[in-house]
């Protein structure tokens, strides 16, 4: 986030009760950080395995003063599904950011995964209409976005396509969205944003942290896919000012560029000092390897590696369009070099 940018957060006084869900996330732990440097109450929903520390070592990044604003966080225990917990967590709250998402790609976390991104964002969608919440912003994915016609950019208007083969975290996603455009149908003054891979430190086990982390310890093989990337913090400033000039009733793709698979990976190496993989993975090997991992997993009980969308998605060439989030904000996206170049300086090198 530029200077600029952050200024403008910090000197912009509001008087809100602001819940977030997923605040121990990537998203949600450095939306925390800007939302504290407001006159605002905030208040998180977490699960008792929640590891808050992950918040910390996020505000580490920004601040020395990471216990006096982690001290100004309400935490309330709970799940997106516990309806006891919920009603405890939306007590006076005007605002809402719903960042809390199961994320897998093994076909039998099916039911994990609707129960979770379905029912639980079902809840929240009913709760902030029951109390009346003035705003609420969802964060889905590109994940639930189509293949549109080749040659052509994936862009807001790719209508959803229920024959294509998607994997089934976006497919809970497109149906947790669904749940939010029948909120607004029903009066809800909501926003969804559906970034692209998002990059950020802190996280290193889960989400493009993991990969990262893969590259960092060295990685055999690429393959051509081709998606977008974006910056954590260029995602967390897009949602604040949808929220505050209240930019409702649509959705955004999150991006600031396409790469291909292969430079990223290479681009990353680079930074890191470390060899980048110079064997391209063939559909060959990829249907041979989720397979593999299949059966790895059948006889094991371990969860999956490589689903077949996976497999499939590793070699799907995407080109995601910004030009509505661009054109509606004005807005200026940090470049993936750069954030390349951050979120490997964040690295807990040995």
């Amino acid at each position: 986030m530029t200077e600029n940018k952050k200024d403008k957060l910090k000197n912009t006084t509001f008087t809100h009760m602001i819940l977030i869900t997923g605040g121990t996330g990537l998203v949600g732990s450095h939306l925390l950080y800007f939302l504290l440097q407001k006159e605002d109450k905030v208040r998180v929903l977490h699960r008792p395995t929640s590891q808050l520390d992950r918040v910390k070592t996020v505000f580490g990044y920004f601040t020395d003063d990471v216990e006096v604003l982690f001290n100004k966080i309400e935490w309330v225990e709970g799940s997106l599904t516990d309806l006891d917990s919920l009603e405890r967590a939306f007590d006076q709250v005007t605002q809402v950011y719903h960042c809390a998402a199961l994320i897998s790609f093994d076909p039998r976390d099916l039911p994990h995964l609707t129960k979770s991104n379905v029912e639980g964002t079902a809840n929240m969608v009913n709760f902030s209409l029951f109390h009346k919440v003035e705003k609420f912003c969802y964060v889905s994915s590109i994940a639930t976005l189509s293949t549109p016609m080749e040659g052509t950019e994936v862009s807001e208007k790719t209508p959803w396509n229920p024959s294509e083969e998607v994997s089934v975290y976006g497919f809970t996603k497109h149906a947790a969205e669904m749940e939010v455009f029948r909120g607004i149908n029903e009066g809800l003054r909501a926003t969804i944003v559906n970034p692209g891979l998002i990059l950020g430190g802190g996280f290193w086990r889960s989400g493009s942290g993991l990969f990262f982390k893969m590259i960092f310890k060295g990685m055999k093989y690429f393959t051509d896919g081709k998606t977008g990337y974006v910056d954590v913090e260029d995602v967390v400033s897009i949602m604040l000012q949808l929220m505050e000039k209240n930019i409702f009733g649509q959705r955004y793709i999150v991006i600031a560029e396409n790469w291909f698979l292969k430079d990223f990976i290479g681009r990353v190496a680079s930074e890191f000092g470390v060899q980048a993989p110079r064997k391209k993975a063939s559909k060959w090997l990829l249907e041979m390897g989720w397979r593999l991992d299949w059966l790895s997993s059948k006889i094991n009980g371990k969860k999956r590696k490589l689903t077949k969308n996976l497999a499939k998605t590793s070699v799907k060439i995407q080109n995601y369009s910004n030009n509505k989030i661009k054109e509606e904000l004005g807005y200026t996206f940090k470049t993936i070099e750069i954030s390349i170049v951050d979120t490997c300086a964040k690295y807990p090198k040995p």
